[in-house]
């Protein structure tokens, strides 16, 4: 593991590598009693391709986002550039910790774990930075310590069904993010509200929440995925839509790849705007809903089936070529695009531009 101090009189101490251990804090640190917590969505994976070398995906758009979900909470984010860190032994402590200098202490913990970097197709060393606030008291207000690790294990499928489509359950009671709140950062207390409504679908038989807002019912999220749904609109035209980034949903690295393939491919219309499960249902019933899914770092790409929306499961079209399929075609697509470049099993970029950067650790 990985791990960085913080002070306010300090600034960063130097980052250490070590094996994984136990974190002492006392009982009255702040991140126990006030959710100073960064670290559900800095999250990326490494990936080994045939050849045997390992890379991260998109680590640069990680560390931007960990720094956005720290300011808001009012952790310790990177204010200027500083040289880059060249070696543990050589660093000094300094009051500003870039991105890229955590970039590379995660590609030092990966070269150094890289046996534990699984080699099969859809396989990955997941890697989880975190960054915590660690001073001890029982006010409330922004902390003069933080504690900063990355923790790295090995994972696959995020389904047990592997990449299988998934069952909804549209969820109105519950709201997972609003405007002015915090959906769209990284923060621990945005994920412990949605077990109870995740605990509650499963046990009705669905695998996620279809996070639904406002009177409207606004499509925001697929548990914890940015949504999409393909179909032909109003005007006659094939489109991808996605909600926008607003505020309230999660700014997905996914969603910005897939986002960034489908222009490049430019083959149907690209929207980021606002949809409603009335526009889905509409679609539905006119046939002019082709396919639905999820994306995130977690399943790369989630194909939808069924929604269950007011007591009533609406089926999703899946590939109609295929009855038997798990996926429909658009969404199988992105998913063996995206695992193709994490690999590089296909370019990363047909006209040659960065629409997925990879970052080769060797």
């Amino acid at each position: 593991m990985v791990t960085a101090e913080w002070s306010a009189d300090v600034g960063w101490g130097v980052p250490m590598l070590k094996p994984y251990q136990k974190i002492e804090l006392e009982p009255s640190a702040v991140v126990f009693h006030y959710g100073f917590e960064v670290g559900p969505g800095p999250r990326m994976k490494a990936y080994k391709d045939k050849a045997g070398n390992i890379r991260l995906f998109r680590p640069d758009m990680n560390m931007a986002r960990m720094n956005r979900s720290a300011a808001r909470i009012a952790l310790p984010v990177r204010v200027d550039f500083r040289p880059k860190l060249r070696s543990f032994a050589s660093a000094k402590t300094c009051s500003m910790f870039d991105g890229k200098e955590l970039i590379e202490c995660i590609k030092e913990l990966v070269r150094t774990d890289s046996r534990w970097v699984p080699a099969e197709r859809g396989y990955s060393l997941y890697l989880r930075p975190t960054l915590i606030g660690t001073q001890e008291s029982l006010g409330v207000g922004p902390t003069n310590r933080a504690l900063l690790f990355v923790i790295a294990c090995p994972v696959g499928p995020y389904y047990k069904t592997g990449f299988a489509a998934v069952s909804l359950l549209a969820t109105i009671a519950n709201v997972r993010a609003w405007p002015g709140g915090t959906g769209d950062t990284k923060i621990g207390g945005n994920y412990a509200p949605c077990v109870r409504p995740q605990v509650n679908a499963m046990a009705k038989g669905y695998q996620q929440n279809l996070w639904l807002f406002g009177p409207e019912h606004e499509v925001t999220e697929v548990g914890t995925m940015n949504a999409f749904v393909f179909w032909t609109n109003r005007d006659g035209q094939r489109e991808l839509v996605t909600p926008p980034l607003d505020g309230s949903i999660l700014p997905g690295i996914t969603r910005d790849s897939i986002l960034a393939l489908a222009r490049e491919w430019n083959e149907f219309k690209v929207s980021e705007r606002k949809f409603t499960m009335k526009d889905i249902k509409a679609a539905a019933a006119e046939g002019r809903l082709i396919e639905m899914f999820g994306a995130g770092t977690a399943c790369i790409v989630s194909p939808i089936k069924t929604i269950n929306y007011l007591g009533v499961d609406m089926s999703i079209p899946l590939d109609p070529k295929d009855p038997n399929s798990q996926a429909g075609p658009l969404a199988k697509r992105f998913n063996d695009t995206l695992l193709g470049i994490q690999v590089r099993c296909c370019p990363l970029s047909s006209t040659g531009g960065e629409a997925c950067m990879l970052l080769q650790l060797d």
